[in-house]
C-alpha cells in the first residue's frame, strides 16, 4: 500500500516547526505504524536526510513512550491502543495521514515528534509511593483486601503515563493520570497512612506543572489506551477534600 505522510519537523522547541510531506509505497498493510516510521527513517537515512525523532520502547502497549497525534487523535483513531499497537491495514491505500507530538503547555517539545513528559514523573515524586519499607514480598493473603478493591485497585494502577489524556483534553489536564495514581494507592491499606499527604502534595505538584483544570469533558478516558475511569478523578476530588478537612 502507499501512503502520503505529513509529518510535523522541528528541530527543538524554540525553533520554528512545519508539516513535511513524504510519499511511502510498498508498505505491508500488516505493519505496525512504528514499523511503518521505520521504513521512513531507514529511507531518509540512505538518503542522508535526518530521521524523524520519535518516542519508543517496549512497542508492546506497556511502556507508554510512543504517543503522537494520528490525524488529530492521540495514539490513533482505534480506542484502546497505543500507536505503537496500531496497524497500517487501518488506514486506507493512498491515504493522507497527519503525524504530530503530542501538544501540552507541561510537554514541552524536544525534537519532531518526542516530548519531554518529565512533568509526570515529578508529580509521582511528589508522593505518588509510600514510604514504608515493606521489606520481602509477604503471603498473598496475609493483608486481608475485598476482591472487587483489590481489582478496582489495579484498574487504577494500569495507567501507563503515556499522556494521551493531557493530550486529548482542551484544557491539557492532568486529572486522569494524577487521581489514577492517587487512587490506586488510597484504595490500598498500604497506601493509608500517607493519604493525606499524597493526595495534597500529588495535586500541588500538578497545577505546578502548568496543567489545565479539568472540566468534565471524559474526552481523557475515551483516548485513554488502558481505559482508565474518570471515576478516578471522582475519587481523588474526595480524597482531596477529605485532606482538606483532616488538615485544617
Amino acid at each position: 500500500m502507499k501512503v502520503h505522510l505529513k509529518i510535523w519537523r522541528q528541530k527543538n522547541e524554540k525553533s520554528k516547526g512545519a508539516l513535511v510531506d513524504y510519499d511511502l509505497d510498498g508498505i505491508d498493510s500488516h505493519m505496525s505504524f512504528l514499523e511503518m516510521m521505520d521504513t521512513l527513517n531507514e529511507k531518509l537515512i540512505v538518503k542522508g536526510e535526518i530521521p524523524v525523532a520519535f518516542d519508543h520502547d517496549c512497542r508492546e502497549g506497556i511502556c507508554g513512550s510512543c504517543g503522537m497525534m494520528v490525524n488529530g487523535q492521540a495514539h490513533g483513531p482505534i480506542a484502546g491502543l497505543t500507536v505503537c499497537q496500531l496497524h497500517m491495514r487501518e488506514f486506507k491505500d493512498g491515504a493522507t495521514i497527519y503525524i504530530e507530538p503530542f501538544r501540552a503547555a507541561a510537554f514541552p517539545l524536544k525534537r519532531d515528534l518526542r516530548i519531554d513528559r518529565s512533568a509526570f514523573d515529578r508529580i509521582i515524586q511528589a508522593n505518588g509511593f509510600i514510604s514504608a519499607n515493606t521489606g520481602h514480598a509477604c503471603e498473598a493473603n496475609t493483608v486481608t483486601i475485598v476482591h472487587e478493591v483489590a481489582e478496582s485497585a489495579f484498574d487504577s494502577a494500569a495507567c501507563i503515563g503515556c499522556g494521551a489524556c493531557v493530550a486529548t483534553c482542551k484544557n491539557s489536564s492532568a486529572a486522569l493520570f494524577t487521581s489514577a495514581k492517587v487512587s490506586h494507592l488510597s484504595k490500598l491499606p498500604q497506601g493509608e497512612k500517607e493519604a493525606t499527604k499524597r493526595v495534597l502534595a500529588m495535586v500541588m505538584q500538578m497545577d505546578s506543572e502548568g496543567f489545565g483544570h479539568c472540566t468534565n469533558t471524559e474526552a481523557c478516558e475515551v483516548k485513554c489506551p488502558q481505559e482508565i475511569s474518570v471515576l478516578n478523578i471522582a475519587q481523588m476530588n474526595f480524597e482531596y477534600n477529605k485532606a482538606l478537612l483532616l488538615k485544617d
